[in-house]
């Protein structure tokens, strides 16, 4: 079954299409910078514009970096605050005349990495967070998701977690590896704190980097990078819309 993914980020759009019988991405992607300001309709056009890209007339699954309820979005961090009460998975639809689901965008990571990745086989809680512009989180008990969960937004020293622990925190402030890494570990700590994960997979486009880092972090439950690196978006999306075939 082929089902194109495309993953809405604050700073660009990717997609490809993928057998979500493997999980594997069937071409390279393609990607498309955010458009700024990031209106839904500027947003849904690059969208339409990368399912033209695959001349694409299929479901197709859409991540997005908020929370999302039955396509509504209902929060907007990391993108223009028009979205709030969007219904963003009819825009879509409209713009693109494919069957659309929107999803939150570490939900869809976590769906990919709990399938095809490093949480595969697990059991327990398992914890996926993405550190990118913002921070994203999904929370799985034995491989049933907890959707829209948001821990990136939990306070940590009075401010947002992802304020001083996204990746986009370490580059604005131009921090080393070292520091970064230190405001990562107690944003985990508090995590375990809360929910005594049994693993985290820690995921977004600084995974790519995990050795600068991930040894620096001392959590009690074991700790791993995506697998999927930071194609986990574009393959969860396409995983979560199987419900439209």
């Amino acid at each position: 079954m082929h089902i194109l993914g495309i993953d809405i980020g604050g700073s660009g759009i990717k997609g490809a299409p993928v057998d979500t019988l493997t999980g594997t991405m069937l071409t390279e992607r393609f990607r498309i910078p955010t458009p700024q300001p990031s209106r839904p309709l500027a947003v849904a056009r690059v969208v339409a514009e990368i399912a033209h890209h695959f001349n694409w007339q299929g479901p197709m699954g859409c991540t997005f970096p908020a929370v999302v309820k039955n396509g509504v979005v209902e929060t907007a961090a990391n993108v223009d605050q028009g979205w709030v009460g969007t219904d963003g998975q009819m825009l879509i639809q409209q713009e693109t005349s494919c069957p659309t689901l929107l999803v939150n965008d570490a939900d869809a990571a976590g769906i990919a990495e709990m399938q095809y990745g490093a949480g595969k086989g697990h059991t327990g809680v398992v914890i996926m967070i993405t550190l990118g512009t913002g921070i994203g989180s999904a929370i799985f008990l034995n491989g049933i998701l907890l959707p829209n969960t948001e821990l990136g937004h939990l306070e940590v020293r009075g401010k947002d977690a992802e304020s001083r622990a996204s990746d986009r925190a370490r580059q604005e402030k131009d921090m080393p590896w070292e520091k970064w890494a230190e405001k990562v570990d107690e944003y985990l700590r508090y995590l375990e704190f809360l929910f005594s994960p049994d693993l985290f997979i820690i995921g977004g486009g600084v995974s790519k980097k995990h050795e600068k880092f991930l040894p620096l972090i001392h959590t009690r439950a074991q700790i791993v990078p995506a697998q999927l690196l930071n194609d986990a978006g574009i393959v969860g999306a396409a995983l979560a819309a199987r419900e439209l075939v």
